[in-house]
């Protein structure tokens, strides 16, 4: 099915930012994309429009009770001057999944897709081409019903805003210094672990100000329950490499299934790199560590694609990995992401979808 979404072009466009200082996020592009639901008509009435503040009501549910979801992912324009995205179905798939935890409608994926690709189409000038680079892409949904009691809103829009952005980390593929959370928790079992929801992220906060005060730029989550398995890092997915393996945690319910950590794990498959999905208790990677048989430890997502992990901290013990320096794993699985994602190298796993 196709869609067709109405057009007002900015007639105040903005100065693009200079391509070689784009801090993560806080640049904005001319355009974005607005649709409404309502349970009469569905979703309907999706437009592009300039970018420019919203009006809501102040008794809107998101307001009160933090009924919204949100995704992300990137747009490249490679070489040749194609503008592709990266395995956009996926974050449709996961989209509904997360609408369904949080009572908000189903949409239709094909709908999704297409808007993203009409709004990336509107504002393809904004992609930067430098190294790390891209332009990312932050669909998100809300209630927007004005009432005061704890139900699913009636009515909600969905939205999407494109940010033009270099490394996640401003130092690139630099090992970051990590802390293992024992205290806080990110998610319970039968929660919104696996929920893309900004309930996840905020209550993580607090944790994540504790791990910066103590000289931490990330921290690894342990379970709810017992605080004994690892589970993921604050904003990505968490891999080792232990005794020539790669392990990962299984998805539980509690753990965002990300679509960086399905491209790994479909890559060391592809690749013939042995990998596991397994509850790794936090005790086991201290003693992998200790045996000389932890490798590597890299973070894996949509913003920073691979980000490897140089030192962990878990109470009292200290442990420098591979010796501050990035492992073999964790490049290749960047370099094969991200030069799929940028047309630098052939599409092998057919995951690029174009933007015509």
């Amino acid at each position: 099915m196709e869609y067709n979404f109405s057009i007002t072009k900015n007639t105040n466009p903005k100065k693009k930012p200079d391509p070689n200082n784009l801090p993560f996020g806080t640049v904005f592009t001319d355009h974005m994309f607005i649709m409404d639901y309502n349970e009469e008509k569905g979703w309907h009435d999706g437009r592009i429009v300039p970018y420019a503040p919203i009006q809501l009501d102040p008794a809107a549910v998101v307001l009160h009770y933090g009924q919204e979801m949100f995704e992300g992912l990137k747009a490249y324009k490679t070489q040749s001057g194609r503008v592709q995205l990266f395995r956009p179905y996926m974050n449709a798939q996961r989209t509904n999944r997360t609408n369904d935890r949080l009572c908000i409608p189903q949409i239709d994926e094909e709908l999704f897709v297409s808007a993203i690709k009409a709004l990336v189409k509107v504002d393809q000038d904004w992609i930067p081409q430098g190294e790390g680079t891209s332009l990312y892409v932050r669909p998100f949904i809300f209630g927007d019903e004005p009432f005061l009691g704890v139900r699913a809103s009636k009515t909600y829009k969905f939205m999407i805003i494109l940010s033009p952005v270099g490394p996640y980390f401003a130092s690139g593929l630099q090992p970051t210094k990590m802390y293992v959370e024992d205290v806080y928790v990110r998610a319970v079992s039968g929660g919104t672990g696996e929920a893309k929801c900004g309930g996840n992220y905020g209550g993580s906060l607090k944790a994540q100000e504790i791990a910066h005060e103590k000289g931490y730029e990330q921290i690894l989550w342990l379970d709810a329950h017992e605080q004994k398995y690892i589970e993921e890092i604050g904003a990505a997915n968490a891999f080792f490499v232990i005794d020539g393996e790669v392990v990962t945690s299984p998805l539980n319910g509690t753990i965002l299934p990300g679509i960086t950590r399905n491209s790994i794990i479909a890559l060391c498959k592809e690749k013939n790199i042995p990998i596991s999905e397994k509850r790794l208790s936090i005790d086991e990677l201290v003693a992998a560590y200790k045996n000389g048989k932890l490798t590597e430890m890299f973070a894996a997502g949509t913003a920073a694609i691979v980000s490897p992990v140089g030192e962990l901290l878990y109470k009292d013990e200290l442990m420098i990995i591979n010796e501050r320096k990035i492992g073999p794993i964790a490049q290749e699985m960047y370099d094969t992401i991200y030069g799929i994602q940028t047309g630098r190298i052939d599409d092998f796993m057919n995951w690029t979808v174009p933007v015509e």
